[in-house]
């Protein structure tokens, strides 16, 4: 409950990272040979949408996060505890469970992301082609009545691809980092928690970026007049992605990515310390 009500007040705080960062990453779509830049880019979104335009999808973000980070956090305990009644609990078991519940939560997530991800970027689209989304579970009845249940997992290798290493290397590697900034002097509390967090969100951040934007084209995509998806599996995305645009074209918008991982880290983590601090508290007082 609290890695879940955590996540959803950390979301809050880093949702406009997220929009900006799937739209610089959809744009280079069209626009292969063009890197914008993240504060001129920034600057013409506002001017042209108005500053409410980077929490569209708000409502989509917080939906994923109830699901998402519930389930991550609560499986990777579970698993993390169970593995340590047959061996230490070390890095290794820690990027394990770490990978499996991250996979698990992604997959429970995904109708989400998808439209997480459609309602961030329509405003990007010609006004004929918008979907014009009103809310999460506008956007989910309309998927589900016009393209099929099975939308809704479109993409869900690349996220769940995503997942196992963000899994991996922001909560596996998160508990290392707190023990090493403790080893180098840091003190214990919000000091120890924000080092920790944010080496853990760089780290995953430049990891799992190519999947990241995988993830997005194959949730955004429609099918073309030939009724063919141009993104159909992870793999061939990626090689697609390498191939028409180059390989630097998976870290357009790396810097609000960033902000939105590593800020979502610092922010999510933050609360879940205090919530389960306040929680302990009201059970000791009881």
């Amino acid at each position: 409950g609290t890695a879940g009500l955590g996540g959803v007040l950390g979301w809050i705080v880093v949702h406009p990272f997220n929009t900006i960062a799937i739209r610089m990453n959809l744009n280079s779509m069209g626009n292969p040979e063009k890197m914008p830049n993240f504060f001129n880019y920034t600057k013409r979104l506002v001017a042209k949408e108005g500053y409410m335009t980077v929490y569209s999808g708000l409502s989509a973000g917080i939906t994923r996060q109830i699901f998402y980070a519930t389930s991550r956090f609560g499986l990777y305990e579970v698993f993390r505890d169970k593995m340590a009644e047959y061996r230490e609990t070390d890095l290794f078991s820690r990027l394990l469970t770490g990978c499996a519940s991250g996979a698990a939560a992604a997959f429970i997530s995904c109708p989400a992301e998808v439209s997480l991800v459609r309602i961030s970027n329509d405003k990007s689209l010609p006004e004929s082609k918008r979907r014009n989304y009103k809310n999460v579970f506008d956007a989910g009845a309309r998927i589900m009545r016009t393209e099929g249940i099975a939308t809704f997992w479109r993409g869900s290798a690349p996220f769940v691809n995503r997942a196992m290493l963000v899994g991996a290397t922001q909560v596996g590697t998160y508990d290392q980092f707190k023990e090493m900034y403790a080893n180098f002097g840091v003190p214990r509390g919000i000091p120890n928690v924000f080092c920790a967090a944010m080496t853990a969100g760089l780290l995953y951040s430049c990891i799992t970026m190519p999947f990241e934007a995988v993830k997005n084209r194959m949730a955004f995509q429609t099918p073309g007049p030939n009724g063919e998806l141009v993104y159909k599996t992870t793999f061939q995305s990626l090689k697609h992605i390498v191939r028409n645009e180059g390989f630097l074209a998976f870290y357009n918008g790396f810097l609000p990515y960033y902000g939105r991982c590593g800020g979502h880290t610092v922010s999510m983590f933050i609360a879940v310390e205090q919530l389960r601090k306040m929680y302990k508290q009201h059970l000791a007082n009881k």
